[in-house]
């Protein structure tokens, strides 16, 4: 698990009480579930988290059991997709020049090494598989391993947590009431502008006027929604395009790559994005 481990601290700014939510539900290892749109930040947040806890971790044991001093909390993170299969998420027996052996897979690695378990935009996976997690959603905190005819008890250190993006789902792609009522539920949104301001110049280099100009353009393209566009521009798309000035590219230009072709392919919609642009962006 050593490439899984978080060692330096990604940058990450709380817009409210989300550190310290995330944080009590890992103490009482009771599993997460975070909402939000695309590129809002809830895989940065996933991974700040691990590694300050790996901190308060090391605070709280007085061990030092890596070569940095600090106890490990590897961050398994695993992208969700409809052809994910049980298989892939508990391992497999592989034949090889050998014989027969057994691979174990990302998530019972997660488990058996006390990891963070992140399962990115859940609702993707088969039905069949998020059935998965239910034993290690409650208080037995157990993996069964069919194949093997074995049950794996999670690490106490062990903790499962989830995304989606709620704009996206429908009734065929949804969380189960049964699977949904199994986490805590924290909700997140692109951050107010003037702390987007903060992350696109800290992220991209650009200066802080030019951060303020496209924060202030990212609330106004999100607007849209309300006009037919399925999603806004999220913080990560307005770094692109900061980075994209700091090349030299003309501003509105960055801004169409970056913006308004990612956004839409509908003609009349880049159409209204693009005057957005105009209108913001000199």
């Amino acid at each position: 698990m050593e490439a899984f481990v978080v060692r330096s601290e990604p940058y990450y700014r709380p817009v409210a009480d989300e550190v310290e939510l995330f944080t009590g539900a890992y103490n009482q290892r009771i599993p997460v579930l975070l909402k939000g749109p695309t590129g809002c930040g809830k895989t940065r947040f996933v991974e700040y988290m691990a590694w300050k806890l790996a901190r308060q971790l090391h605070v709280v044991s007085g061990q030092d059991t890596s070569p940095s001093g600090d106890v490990q909390l590897p961050l398994v993170t695993i992208a969700c997709h409809e052809d994910l299969t049980a298989s892939d998420l508990v391992g497999r027996y592989l034949l090889d020049a050998t014989g027969t052996r057994w691979i174990d897979g990302p998530m019972t690695r997660a488990v058996k090494t006390g990891a963070i378990l992140y399962l990115d935009e859940v609702v993707e996976a088969r039905k069949d598989t998020t059935v998965l997690i239910h034993p290690l959603t409650d208080h037995r905190r157990l993996l069964p391993v069919e194949k093997r005819g074995s049950v794996i008890e999670a690490d106490d250190r062990f903790l499962l947590c989830v995304s989606y993006n709620p704009r996206y789902q429908s009734a065929l792609k949804d969380l189960k009431p049964s699977t949904r009522q199994r986490f805590i539920a924290i909700e997140f949104d692109y951050p107010p502008p003037h702390i987007e301001a903060d992350i696109i110049q800290r992220e991209s280099g650009c200066s802080a006027a030019r951060a303020e100009t496209l924060a202030r353009l990212g609330v106004k393209v999100r607007n849209l929604r309300e006009h037919g566009l399925q999603e806004g521009a999220s913080t990560r798309l307005l770094i692109y395009a900061a980075r994209l000035m700091n090349e030299g590219l003309p501003a509105r230009r960055a801004c169409q790559v970056a913006l308004v072709w990612s956004l839409t392919d509908d003609a009349e919609l880049q159409q209204s994005i693009a005057e957005v642009v105009g209108a913001v962006v000199e």
